[in-house]
């Protein structure tokens, strides 16, 4: 099976709201199992649907201790506060201070269709927010001021090249 490709900043997929899973079918354990192929072969710790331009809202996250797989999550409960540098696969060698929640409880369908709640904090609680993020629209980018992103102008431009010559082709 081939590698899906990441859809990087200034695709229209990264930016619009990704629609609700109504059914997990064989063919959606399959793409589950691509994205996970993706994600590790970029070296990413989590990967949404819309990064592999696919709107949908499934997203996977895996910081060491094996693969978590939510379909339609959505937070719960935050708490605390927390500030850590983040990067994005969609955004190569971008990385942001970003604010966020330390702890979370999130809720979804694993991919064997079983609804779970999850309540999860530091590095992981990261991860499946930025994720939720990209079924929202919401890049790192998107998370910080102007004043932040006038440095990264540049190489925002560059992705952008990047992307618009993969239409071209």
């Amino acid at each position: 099976m081939a590698i899906l490709p990441i859809k990087l900043y200034g695709e229209a997929v990264l930016s619009r709201q990704a629609s609700k899973v109504d059914k997990i079918d064989k063919e959606l354990i399959i793409f589950i199992a691509a994205m996970a192929q993706a994600m590790y072969k970029y070296g990413g710790v989590g990967l949404a649907a819309p990064q592999v331009g696919v709107s949908k809202r499934i997203i996977i996250a895996d910081i060491g201790m094996g693969i978590n797989c939510l379909i339609n999550p959505r937070i719960l409960q935050s708490f605390g506060e927390d500030i850590m540098i983040e990067g994005c696969l969609s955004l190569p060698k971008i990385n942001l201070e970003i604010k966020r929640p330390e702890e979370i409880i999130v809720e979804g369908m694993n991919e064997n269709g079983k609804q779970v709640q999850l309540a999860v904090k530091g590095l992981l609680s990261r991860v499946i927010q930025h994720e939720i993020d990209h079924l929202e629209g919401v890049l790192i980018v998107d998370r910080v001021s102007k004043k932040k992103l006038k440095p990264l102008k540049k190489q925002l431009e560059e992705i952008i090249k990047k992307t618009v010559g993969v239409h071209l082709k």
